[in-house]
């Protein structure tokens, strides 16, 4: 069953009782636990479910926009920190809004939960996959190599080309996504934004060369902003002046 909450739902577990969030894992037609009322395991159901609720996407499962955030800040500071290489991707269904016009929205819906199990089936379970707008996804790739960063975009690409969607009885259409990607620079002290305002550019040049087609940022190791620079000399500065007696 799928659980939905409110376009407009925050939860704050700090101030939420207990009736309130049952009320909200009804309202969502999430399952309620089977174990006696107040015992332990089912309060810590209870809790396991609200923050499934609060952390997935409603439409697919998938991480929501604010947990990708938090996934993504975490996954900046691992790179600068350990050195490793991390690729993010950018992801959007090609002409999705002639979707919607054309099959109307539930149809539209169904075109956004298949290419979202696709990219969920596809990348490890270690990597984050997202829903972070309408048509919009993104996926963070630890530990991803440069030279099979473009590959795994390719497999994305290829696997919801071949998709039939079924949109309405016995009636099926195909649809394509366009990918723009990105390395965080290894040992440098990014920033999501920066992060991502890169994977958008490989993504919008994407849909300029003609969609249905994977764009990754080239040369890697070079391509370190004046801003991440100063922010790199500016963490050393610091680290010297800590270690000055």
């Amino acid at each position: 069953m799928e659980h939905r909450l409110p376009a407009s739902t925050l939860i704050d577990v700090q101030t939420l009782d207990l009736d309130q969030a049952l009320q909200l894992l009804q309202q969502a037609g999430a399952p309620l636990p089977d174990e006696a009322r107040y015992s332990a395991p089912w309060l810590q159901a209870v809790i396991d479910a609200l923050c499934d609720l609060s952390s997935k996407d409603a439409l697919t499962g998938l991480v929501n926009r604010r947990s990708f955030e938090m996934a993504l800040a975490r996954e900046t500071d691992r790179v600068a920190r350990a050195g490793e290489p991390a690729l993010l991707l950018m992801l959007d269904i090609d002409h999705f809004k002639a979707v919607n016009d054309t099959y109307g929205h539930a149809a539209g819906d169904r075109v956004i939960r298949a290419v979202a199990d696709t990219i969920a089936q596809t990348v490890r379970p270690m990597d984050v996959a997202a829903r972070v707008g309408g048509e919009e996804f993104a996926v963070i790739l630890p530990s991803c190599a440069s030279h099979v960063g473009l590959a795994v975009a390719e497999r994305l690409r290829e696997r919801v080309a071949a998709l039939g969607v079924e949109v309405a009885p016995g009636q099926m259409i195909r649809v394509t996504m366009s990918l723009g990607g990105a390395f965080a620079p290894q040992w440098v002290r990014s920033s999501p934004l920066l992060w991502t305002e890169r994977a958008d550019r490989q993504l919008y040049r994407a849909k300029a060369e003609g969609r249905n087609r994977a764009c990754l940022e080239p040369q890697v190791d070079s391509l370190v902003s004046a801003e991440e620079k100063g922010m790199l000399f500016a963490s050393m500065n610091l680290d010297t002046q800590q270690d000055l007696p």
